[in-house]
């Protein structure tokens, strides 16, 4: 039977740097909050051996994509480990966009995440959440925890996850129509000498920020756009990206303000979750993530 498998969005309620490695890589805190929107993907498994992407968005259509990257990985390691021999794993992935790209709601990582979870339990190969959480480092910091599929804190580079459960809230996420680059952002932002690593607790206990908000906010449109929206409710980017998010306690709130939006930015209403939209459809499906 063929599925159509959901691909959710993140926003970062907040996000701070405790350092860099010698390679290049940032140190984090995030507290990592799955949205009920997203894209969606529909995988149809094939014994040719080959992976195809299918989309509407001609720009997504490369080799470099996280899609076919994160296939060709977990392909990869299947024929490695020899998880079913003699066989020719292959896919046709069909992929509805609806995530902006570089808007920072993580479209690009779940998108991995989705095909990696899938594609295990039809290609049958038996990898556990926490070695396709490992493995997906390859591809992004961000993966692991759109693979565990919690409400989450995450540190590190990634790697480190705390699930944790927040009051589900309204949100309004505004994309102002400027994708930015995560690389652009990082290479821009310099290290206070003084930055250190947070209890949770305390994390949990204080005023939420994002650390990188105020080079995106270098953009008079994303800073007016943040400006307004805090008149209303508590407002900001989420991770490297130029959307901003708004946060209610109810529906009718986050309308109100919506319809106050200019006519040139995109924008749309949706509630927090804390089980990943996809860890829900394999429970629905009763299907195993093994």
């Amino acid at each position: 039977m063929i599925y159509t498998w959901p691909s959710p969005a993140k926003i970062n309620l907040f996000l701070y740097v405790t350092g860099i490695r010698s390679d290049g890589y940032h140190y984090i805190q995030s507290l990592f909050q799955f949205l009920n929107y997203g894209d969606t993907l529909k995988i149809i498994p094939n014994k040719k051996g080959t992976i195809e992407l299918f989309t509407r968005n001609n720009s997504l259509l490369n080799i470099k994509n996280s899609i076919i990257t994160a296939a060709e990985l977990l392909k990869e390691k299947a024929l490695y480990y020899g998880r079913r021999k003699n066989s020719n794993f292959g896919a046709k992935i069909f992929l509805n966009k609806k995530i902006p790209i570089g808007s920072g709601l993580g479209g690009g990582s779940s998108n991995a995440a989705t095909t990696l979870i899938v594609l295990n339990s039809l290609w049958k190969i038996k990898f556990t959440l926490k070695e396709l959480a490992t493995l997906s480092l390859k591809i992004g910091s961000d993966i692991p925890a759109f693979i565990m599929g919690n409400t989450t804190i995450v540190e590190g580079i990634g790697e480190i996850l705390h699930p944790i459960n927040r009051k589900e809230k309204w949100y309004l996420i505004v994309y102002p129509n400027i994708p930015i680059l995560t690389k652009d952002i990082f290479s821009s932002y310099s290290v206070k000498k003084n930055t250190t690593k947070k209890p949770i607790n305390f994390l949990l206990k204080s005023q939420f920020h994002n650390d990188f908000e105020n080079i995106v906010k270098k953009n008079k449109k994303i800073k007016k756009l943040i400006s307004m929206l805090s008149l209303y409710a508590p407002s900001r980017i989420t991770g490297t990206g130029s959307c901003i998010f708004a946060e209610f306690n109810d529906e009718k709130s986050a309308q109100k303000i919506y319809s106050l939006l200019p006519c040139n930015v995109q924008g749309f209403i949706t509630k927090s979750v804390n089980v990943s939209p996809l860890h829900r459809a394999f429970y629905k499906k009763n299907m195993q993530f093994f």
